[in-house]
């Protein structure tokens, strides 16, 4: 139970795509490098003990601005949906900042701050940190994302195709 808290935690710090009330730069059109690094900074694993392994991935989507503008809206929703509030959120400089405190099923708490440094519109730097609480106990953990335009996308990928390492690819978005 504690390890799905964890992964909880961690699939919450995870931005879907661009999804904010502040206006930011629009992303540029065609496929993106991903890669995500995830480091448990406290908490316990389904057998009491410390977590502390981190976890690397890296994946590349497809983007269009029409995509990236339904990813806006399945975020607010989940955000809505897991009784999230934004408590502070800004835009300047290049940098966009946000934290947010949610509560789910009046048992379970979630707290985030995230920092996204644009280099205009081919890359992003986001740094988040979160925490999760149950009445079982929970964690916190932090995010480290690169993401880099890497050109057009290739023949047969459309904008919300993700392509994982291993070649698979998942369709986020209408085909």
């Amino acid at each position: 139970m504690k390890k799905m808290l964890v992964s909880a935690a961690a699939a919450f710090l995870l931005p879907i795509g661009v999804a904010h009330a502040v206006d930011q730069p629009e992303r540029k059109e065609g496929l993106w490098s991903i890669h995500m690094q995830t480091i448990p900074t406290a908490g316990n694993d389904e057998s009491g003990n410390k977590t502390s392994k981190t976890t690397e991935s890296s994946q590349k989507i497809c983007r269009s601005h029409a995509f990236d503008e339904y990813a806006r809206s399945v975020e607010e929703k989940g955000n809505k949906d897991r009784g999230c509030t934004t408590i502070s959120e800004s835009f300047r400089d290049g940098k966009y900042s946000r934290e947010m405190h949610c509560v789910m099923h009046g048992t379970i708490i979630m707290d985030s701050k995230e920092t996204s440094s644009f280099q205009g519109d081919t890359a992003i730097h986001t740094e988040s940190s979160g925490s999760l609480w149950t009445g079982l106990g929970g964690g916190n953990s932090t995010m480290i994302q690169d993401e880099k335009y890497v050109g057009s996308c290739p023949e047969g990928v459309q904008p919300g195709d993700v392509i994982e390492e291993e070649g698979k690819v998942t369709h986020l978005w209408k085909h």
